[in-house]
């Protein structure tokens, strides 16, 4: 089952807090319950992949302004249907920020989020469960600014609060310190 690997991963994640548990457990009953949850035509929602990139001493993050949503965020998006959501979160992370020199810490999930969409054109307001992984690259490396990024920036986590107050963004901040 394609789903296997992911349910595998979600079934021995820890969350770190009570908001976190809650999409943990939804997102765990939505790839259960949905075999196309990797698909973006299931319009109620899909599963996503994200990287949060941190420099090898974990004092800065890459963050993009993403162009669609006009807010500060780590690199990620739409599995299109890939089951390996490490994969999805270094493919998203190589196209919208250019960093060839990425390293995945871990196999194992670093964060989740499950987080509304808003409705677009003909696209309807929907759910992400976004899967995160931690991957770490070099803050010398130069940036390739994608058609989905209005800006590209290392941002020390320390001041993570001047870029965005978006609850996912610092809790995974709060587990790098």
């Amino acid at each position: 089952m394609h789903r296997q690997p992911l349910l595998s991963l979600l079934k021995t994640y820890a969350p770190a807090d009570a908001g976190e548990t809650a999409m943990w457990q939804q997102t765990l009953a939505f790839v259960q319950a949905h075999p196309d949850c990797f698909e973006r035509s299931l319009h109620i929602g899909h599963v996503t992949g994200s990287a949060w990139v941190v420099s090898p001493d974990r004092r800065q993050v890459v963050l993009i302004h993403h162009r669609k949503l006009d807010r500060w965020f780590q690199p990620g998006g739409h599995a299109d249907g890939d089951p390996d959501v490490a994969r999805v979160a270094r493919r998203e992370a190589e196209e919208e920020v250019g960093l060839m020199s990425l390293r995945l810490v871990s196999p194992a999930i670093f964060d989740i989020d499950v987080h509304p969409i808003p409705a677009k054109g003909n696209e309807p307001e929907h759910l992400h469960y976004d899967i995160r992984f931690l991957f770490e690259a070099d803050p010398d490396d130069e940036f390739v600014h994608s058609s989905e990024t209005i800006d590209i920036k290392w941002v020390f986590v320390d001041r993570i609060n001047e870029f965005t107050s978006a609850d996912s963004v610092i809790r995974m901040a709060k587990k790098i310190i």
